[in-house]
């Protein structure tokens, strides 16, 4: 990725963070977006320590306004921008049943997890058409897997998975590549709730195929395949990033 331009939203934390450092040991000069100043700021500070390029951007993906202003920037600053990775994501405040789940908090996941991405793509392949470029969605397996009390968090990520399937269909012949990654189990701070509490955490793990969560970094280093020149012929996939979650019964 040497001398690419990078943008990763939500790439305060997790998998963004981890992802937005990864780039930048490859060379890319990254812009960090998050929607949390003083997260975005570290993980700027981290590359530039390690004598990277970055610079952060404060956005909430939700906003149409506010991601295509990102793009701006990404491209006012450094010339142009090779990889999109709509990254961004939340899960609902707590587990509703669908019985009990309020319609603002539907809306709330929609809004960041699904049309935060369909802004991401948007305003990125706009800036992409005449050089081409890729884009990466994060989806998740449980865009795949259905489980009680999860429902928009479900309806959101099966979203981001149909999303980029049509999406690399319209922007082939722009040469935009769009791909998705579907995580599992992965420890990063939107399993928070379930890590407060060690014998709930110890059972999630045990339900792994491998009995352990994944790390951020081994997320980010399959994004940063998907976002090189190595990966060329990738094109429309949702590449599972799991250890098997989503394939085999448990």
């Amino acid at each position: 990725m040497k001398d690419k331009v990078a943008v990763v939203t939500g790439g305060g934390s997790g998998i963004g963070r981890a992802t937005a450092l990864r780039f930048a040991e490859e060379g890319a000069a990254v812009v960090v977006a998050d929607v949390r100043p003083e997260s975005g700021e570290d993980t700027v500070a981290r590359i530039g320590a390690a004598g990277g390029r970055a610079i952060f951007v404060r956005v909430d993906t939700s906003v149409r306004e506010q991601v295509f202003r990102l793009v701006d920037e990404a491209v006012r600053t450094f010339g142009r921008i090779d990889v999109m990775f709509n990254n961004a994501g939340i899960g609902t405040s707590q587990p509703y049943s669908l019985l009990d789940l309020p319609e603002e908090e539907y809306l709330r996941v929609i809004a960041v997890n699904q049309t935060g991405v369909f802004h991401g793509i948007q305003a990125a392949a706009r800036a992409m058409r005449e050089q081409g470029g890729v884009i990466i969605n994060t989806a998740s397996v449980y865009g795949f897997l259905a489980d009680r009390r999860q429902f928009a968090y479900h309806a959101s990520k099966a979203a981001v998975a149909m999303m980029t399937k049509a999406a690399a269909l319209e922007l082939a012949k722009y040469n935009i590549r769009v791909v998705a990654i579907a995580p599992g189990l992965i420890d990063t701070g939107i399993v928070s709730g379930w890590k407060a509490d060690a014998r709930v955490w110890a059972a999630v793990e045990q339900a792994q195929m491998r009995r352990r969560a994944g790390t951020p970094e081994e997320v980010a280093n399959v994004v940063a395949f998907l976002a090189s020149d190595e990966a060329s012929f990738v094109n429309g996939s949702v590449v599972f990033v799991d250890d098997g979650a989503a394939s085999f019964k448990r």
